[in-house]
């Protein structure tokens, strides 16, 4: 295919949109509408703004579709922009079509705003056919205008205070000051409830989530996170590969050279790394769901009209490549998807592969110190007058830290109903439990962790989490759910209910009422009952002398010794550090 280069792009843009006045593009008599940005190179449109455009969009064609997708934080509704050329505007509809879905998501942090002006003129030349290689006879868009909508309406000019542009800008925090990309397995706000029920429905082959960066500087106006290969099943990992081949491929051609995320500990000449993209982000919560995810990130020092443009040529080719290639991309999807049914152990945690190297061509600026007028210390600062282009070391390979043997089905009491929902708008399928039994299962009990200091999101998350595997008698009650482990949303069911995954719910606090004891002794009374639980149990006796002799501060606490023997009693509850959520190793229907 042969692709215009950017300087084309840039100059037809304008004449088409300012100079030749009425001589716009049409499709049929429809006007194309000018947007904010194409009035003033250096401004992003406002919330409000882009709405009315995306409604006017609409109302012109008949292949369009806005649609109010569910609540948000503000009080306004989350808007889905659908494009289905045969208006069906259903998953279903582009299903029985053979259509591949695009899922492009703007705004999650509204001060890198390039996505939000990147789409609205993306969809307009695409229901105009400007772009003929974006067959929509196999492909359905479905563009998120604005995410954080409370964000955009918090409208400034200060808060990315190392930002070049635009004029003025939406804040990261929503109206509840929660960072939406740290938001979409907790669902804390009403925004991550409404895109995880979105992004669910439509269950997307490819999604984009726009983004400027921070950090170093260098040559590139577009840099790019793509979904962790490691993570992927094998057929989609080998296609995210090949696919993003292409894209950096496409986007140099375009005039819009690319390179991988500058995720570093130092500058870029020490070496970058691929970013490890746990569910809590965008782009690890489309993994859940056999989805393949690219965070495109400007340059936060390039000029806003190359930000926008080089995200509004992103947006194109990605969907001209899965235009040109839907049946074979779903079928792969579809063929991960088995292949991650047919294991008996999925991984729950990763680490940089720091044995493997690979290095990567680089056009950066030459890094240097100098003392701060601020300080009066070394600073850093890159030199633009002196560009370079070398090899640079790239860790980009992640290996399995944890993996567990997966159960038949897990069974959640019906006291966790926020769990059970979460669960059901992502698709999970459960059953309910009809009547009360005991059963035989396998329990975890939670033996270590560490949590945060300073609240994270609203949360003291956990980290490093072990589990001691306890099989017991338990009872179940009506009302508690069945949920079976070989169904589509297998990954996104195993990363939420294992305690030791990364972004599990009992990463995000949603069980720390069992870290707590509820029942407790006095010493005084409960010294009688130990001398007697020691002489019935001459094997706790036994265990309890040689840890006083190894133990010299338990041989001087004379409560922790009690509680020592507590604990190792039928006095001390059984639900304490007890995770409720049950494993099955034989699924029988209840």
């Amino acid at each position: 295919m042969f692709i215009l280069p950017r300087a084309f792009y840039i100059v037809f843009s304008a004449c088409m949109l300012t100079a030749c006045g009425t001589a716009q593009p049409s499709i049929k008599n429809k006007i194309v509408p000018m947007t904010p940005f194409e009035k003033n190179r250096n401004q992003s449109a406002t919330y409000i703004e882009a709405i009315a455009y995306y409604k006017k969009l609409a109302n012109q064609f008949a292949e369009a579709r806005l649609i109010e997708a569910g609540d948000t934080d503000s009080g306004f509704p989350l808007h889905s922009f659908v494009i289905d050329r045969d208006k069906k505007f259903t998953p279903s509809g582009a299903r029985k079509l053979g259509k591949a879905i695009l899922f492009i998501n703007n705004g999650i942090h509204p001060g890198e705003p390039c996505g939000i002006d990147a789409s609205m003129m993306f969809v307009r030349d695409v229901l105009n056919s400007m772009w003929r290689d974006i067959n929509l006879d196999h492909l359905v868009l479905v563009v998120i205008p604005v995410y954080n909508i409370s964000g955009s309406l918090n409208r400034n000019t200060t808060t990315r205070a190392n930002q070049n542009g635009p004029d003025s800008y939406g804040f990261r925090g929503n109206r509840r000051n929660y960072d939406l990309n740290r938001d979409f397995i907790k669902c804390d706000t009403e925004n991550a409830t409404s895109f995880n029920k979105l992004f669910t429905h439509w269950s997307p082959d490819i999604m984009v989530d726009t983004h400027t960066s921070n950090g170093a500087d260098y040559t590139y106006t577009m840099t790019l996170i793509s979904t962790q290969k490691d993570k992927l099943a094998g057929p989609l990992a080998s296609y995210l590969s090949d696919i993003e081949a292409k894209l950096y491929d496409r986007m140099e051609h375009a005039d819009w050279e690319m390179t991988p995320y500058v995720y570093s500990r130092n500058t870029p000449d020490d070496g970058i790394m691929a970013f490890l993209d746990s569910p809590r982000y965008s782009s690890g919560y489309a993994a859940l769901h056999h989805t393949i995810a690219f965070m495109p990130e400007t340059h936060m020092l390039k000029p806003f009209q190359d930000r926008v443009m080089s995200t509004y040529h992103f947006l194109r080719i990605i969907a001209e490549l899965m235009a040109a290639d839907a049946t074979n991309l779903i079928k792969i999807r579809s063929a991960a998807i088995r292949a991650t049914l047919d294991k008996s152990e999925l991984p729950i945690r990763w680490e940089l592969d720091t044995t493997h190297r690979s290095t990567l061509t680089f056009k950066g600026y030459e890094a240097g110190y100098k003392v701060s007028e601020v300080t009066g210390m070394d600073r850093l600062f890159y030199d633009r007058s002196k560009p370079y282009q070398k090899q640079i070391p790239y860790l980009d390979q992640y290996r399995v830290s944890k993996k567990i043997n997966l159960p038949a089905a897990y069974i959640i009491p019906g006291a966790y109903k926020r769990l059970i929902h979460l669960l059901e708008i992502n698709g999970v399928q459960m059953e309910p439990i009809k009547s009360a039994k005991i059963l035989e299962v396998e329990m975890y009990k939670i033996q270590d962790l560490k949590t945060v200091s300073n609240p994270y999101e609203g949360h003291y998350l956990h980290t490093d989490v072990s589990v001691e595997t306890i099989v017991r008698q338990m009872p179940v009650y009506a009302g508690d759910v069945l949920v079976p482990v070989k169904q589509d949303a297998i990954r996104y069911i195993v990363e939420t209910l294992e305690p030791e995954a990364m972004d599990s719910f009992f990463a995000w606090n949603f069980f720390d009422a069992i870290l707590q004891q509820k029942e407790y002794f006095s010493p005084y009374v409960f010294e009688d009952t130990a001398v007697d639980i020691l002489n019935k149990n001459p094997e706790l006796k036994n265990r309890f002398k040689q840890k006083k002799q190894r133990d010299s501060a338990f041989g001087q606490d004379p409560y922790a010794q009690l509680t020592y023997i507590y604990t190792h009693s039928p006095h001390y509850e059984r639900s304490h550090r007890m995770y409720p959520i049950m494993r099955l190793h034989t699924l029988e229907r209840r």
